[in-house]
């Protein structure tokens, strides 16, 4: 049976390096495809790798806590068979073997072009079968969450044929045309760039590091401190480590000006500025928070709706408990978030998500996501996993766990976050119309106390109130669904008591 390599995959745009955290899988074991084999630390989290192969675990290449660059060889293993042709992670089968005019045919496929990108719509095509194209030269135009956009050819050669439709949607690294090219060439990965290669198993950035221009002591997680900080890549490189690795500590010395002396370099990152304007670089959380708006007002297609819910249980709630002087002491947000989670678990269509168009996942537990704002006017997310499982005060302890890390700089996002929750009772703000960033399905907006009229009153009475606003996915719920859960959500908060007690 043959014995393939497992390589490094290319899971967001832009990342050149990747941290071994954990091997999953030990030699002489069975994987199935697609089963997780290993973790890997990126800039933005750490993640499960699944394998791109079935078959037998054969080695690792590296141990756990090395450097390695996108594309090097992680793990061998023996399958059953050949690769298959639209093997996962940027991994495909070698081109065809050159004819006797010293030619061969090489598979055009999918690129992965951004981060979280499963599918693709194949929107037109810019050359026909028997034209002839250069490296680099626009040859079909594809459709993902994010945009229309050209993709290039990533060989020269002539168009041998296309093998499939314009608007079929196809999943990323699988072919869309076949090219005919001179001489034995390998097979580019879905990323359209080059194929490690199979003797040395090193990437372009693999050999800049063994030559000197790059250094390899530097973790993923330190190098996206440094963006965040507004650190460029040759600043990076000057900066003296305190220990084996470089970590953020050595970046907040530098910025402090306690490193600028010993490397050279100037302690802080310059800004462009005149008379009339100064510019500086966005900050990494920033751009990242950009981009999934970006992506959620493409994909989403939003409907929201309002409730005003009765806020004086609550209060009162709040007080009995401060007039405790207990240590537990909880919000009354974090009630309010409690009264969410209780409604989460009979509202499955609020724990799931869209994958592609024709695919419904539906999570059995509720992560909550919580909107954290931190100073400069940043934003992140708190998460509260299987909050629709915990008893009250396991819920408002973990809750507050939670937002104590997101306040420390730990953005929480992740797939699995369907709801979040968004908070500006503290900024005098009564309505808001609240934005869905995928792959959630909605966010739910908590606004300021307020007196007003009962609603439900024969007699003219004034009644504590809030008002509630759900912006939900309306490729997934449907009006009434929305206003079912908005109403549970609220017949839970005016009814906080005997949630909290009951739990």
């Amino acid at each position: 049976m043959p014995i393939v390599s497992v390589h490094i995959p290319q899971i967001g745009e832009g990342l050149q390096e990747a941290r071994l955290v954990a091997v999953l899988k030990q030699p002489g074991d069975r994987v199935r495809r697609d089963e997780p084999i290993y973790q890997m630390e990126t800039d933005k989290a750490v993640m499960d790798v699944e394998s791109p192969f079935e078959g037998t675990l054969v080695s690792w290449s590296a141990p756990p806590d090395t450097l390695l660059p996108i594309g090097a060889e992680i793990a061998k293993m023996e399958v059953a068979s050949e690769v298959p042709a639209a093997a996962p992670h940027g991994q495909s089968p070698a081109a065809t073997a050159p004819t006797s005019t010293g030619e061969s045919v090489v598979a055009l496929r999918i690129p992965m072009i951004g981060e979280g990108l499963q599918e693709a719509r194949l929107v037109a095509v810019l050359k026909q079968p028997g034209d002839t194209v250069r490296r680099d030269e626009p040859i079909y135009q594809m459709e993902t969450d994010k945009a229309v956009m050209d993709v290039e050819s990533p060989y020269a050669g002539v168009l041998e044929a296309w093998v499939a439709e314009p608007d079929t949607v196809l999943p990323i690294g699988a072919e869309v045309g076949r090219m005919r090219v001179q001489g034995a060439v390998e097979e580019s990965v879905s990323s359209h760039g080059p194929a490690p290669s199979a003797s040395t198993g090193a990437s372009p950035a693999a050999a800049r590091a063994a030559s000197g221009e790059r250094r390899t002591d530097i973790p993923p997680r330190t190098r996206a401190y440094a963006k965040e900080k507004g650190i460029t890549e040759d600043q990076l490189q000057t900066i003296p480590a305190a220990g084996a690795k470089l970590m953020p500590a050595d970046i907040d010395k530098f910025l402090s000006g306690g490193a600028a002396a010993a490397s050279g370099a100037p302690a802080a990152p310059t800004l462009a500025s005149n008379d009339t304007y100064a510019e500086a670089a966005v900050p990494q959380k920033q751009r990242l928070l950009a981009s999934r708006l970006v992506r959620g007002s493409q994909l989403v297609v939003p409907g929201t709706i309002t409730v005003a819910c009765q806020w004086g249980a609550m209060e009162a709630e709040r007080a009995r408990v401060k007039a405790t002087g207990e240590t537990f002491q909880p919000s009354a947000f974090t009630m309010f978030a409690f009264a969410v989670a209780r409604a989460l678990a009979d509202f499955p269509a609020f724990r799931s998500t869209l994958i592609g168009d024709d695919k419904l996942r539906t999570y059995h537990h509720a992560n909550l996501g919580i909107a954290v704002a931190l100073p400069g006017d940043e934003l992140v997310l708190a998460v509260v996993d299987r909050s629709d499982t915990l008893a009250w005060r396991m819920f408002a302890d973990r809750c507050r766990e939670q937002i104590d890390l997101a306040r420390g700089g730990k953005d929480q996002a992740n797939e699995s976050v369907t709801l979040s929750l968004t908070n500006m009772q503290a900024f005098g703000l009564r309505d808001a119309v609240p934005v869905v960033v995928p792959p959630s399905v909605g966010t739910l907006f908590l606004g300021e106390p307020y007196t007003g009229l009962a609603q439900d009153s024969a007699t003219p009475q004034m009644c504590r109130y809030v008002n509630l606003a759900l912006t939900f996915d309306h490729r997934v719920i449907n009006g009434v669904g929305a206003a079912e859960f908005i109403n549970a959500v609220r017949r839970n908060v005016e009814a906080i008591t005997s949630l909290v007690s009951g739990a």
